[in-house]
Parts: C-alpha cells; structure tokens; sequence
C-alpha cells in the first residue's frame, strides 16, 4: 500500500495529457490509473445495483409506518365507534381504515430531511465528485510535491490523497464511497 494522489477531469484528452506530463516527471506508467468516477448512488455495488441494500434515509421508514397505521387506526376506530349510532357497524370499520392509511401518510413527516445525517454516522456533505479520476502511487514520499505539481499545471481540481494499491495501472482497492481527502 502506498500513498495515493488523485485529480479530477472532465475531459478524456485532460486526463491523457495529465498521464503524459507524470510519466515525463519520472513517475512509472504502471503506478497511474485513470478511469471515470460515477454519480453518488451509481456505483452498483449491490447485486440489485446502486450503492445500499436500502437508501440510507429510510431505515426507519417501516417502524414509522406501522408505528402510524396503528396509531391512526386506533384514533379512527374509536371515532368510528362513537359514530356507530349514525354509521352503523360500519363505521368503525371504515373509521379503523380511514385513521391507519392517514395514520401511515403522517409518519412521513416524521422522517429525516434531505442531508440529515444517520443517527451515530458520519454526514457526507462532500462526497466524490463524479467524473474521470487520474491517481498516481507514488514510489516514496517526497515525489508529493512533483505530482501535485504536475497534476496543479495540467488544470486538476479536487486533488485528494489516498492511502491504497496501483497494480498494472489500476487502482484496485479504490472504494467510491470512501471520503476523499482533499489536498487543493
């Protein structure tokens, strides 16, 4: 494992021309990977695709859901029942429905907002940014600076440090999800 700097492109042309300047400042072809960093949530790291099993929100969105059905059935059966003498035995019946489903439509507004973080989580308010990645293993060290450098004068933004593997020009144990490190 050895400490990886990265740079963001948005061109392909970008990302050849920066893989050319480092192979020229001395860094070995086979330590420099590029490729194209998806979307958030673009990943397909599940077998149904996507990043999760489930969207990180909504974990509480069943319990909430139930937790509202019968709270409103509940409300809306014992309306129901008081109203008996009006409705008939169908009224709490319907009462008991009509009480479970709006029950279960206000437990949303019970949920997290958009960019709220998951209770004892990290909030990720500056994930990846999607688009094509050159990372560069660096040998020792003191070859940071050269790389930055270089990386700085072909126009990179988002320049993050990683520790990780570069094997036959890919970087193999590269995880999207991991929080990058930026560096400028």
């Amino acid at each position: 494992m050895s400490t990886i700097v990265a740079g963001h492109f948005q061109l392909q042309d970008e990302v050849d021309l920066a893989r050319r300047e480092l192979v020229n400042a001395g860094f070995a072809e086979d330590r420099i990977s590029g490729f194209f960093v998806n979307q958030p949530g673009q990943h397909d790291l599940t077998a149904i695709g996507g990043d999760n099993a489930m969207s990180p929100g909504a974990k509480e969105t069943p319990v909430g859901v139930v937790e509202g059905a019968a709270t409103g059935g509940a409300v809306g059966l014992a309306i129901g029942a008081a109203t008996s003498p009006i409705t008939g035995p169908i009224g709490p019946i319907v009462g008991g429905l009509v009480g479970a489903h709006v029950g279960s439509l206000f437990s949303f507004s019970k949920m997290k907002d958009a960019g709220e973080s998951e209770e004892g989580g990290e909030n990720r308010s500056e994930p990846r940014k999607p688009g094509m990645l050159l990372a560069v293993a660096l040998a020792d060290p003191a070859d940071e600076a050269r790389a930055l450098d270089v990386l700085r004068r072909v126009g990179a933004h988002h320049i993050e440090r990683a520790d990780g593997t570069v094997q036959d020009g890919d970087w193999v144990d590269f995880d999207p999800l991991s929080k990058p490190v930026l560096i400028a």
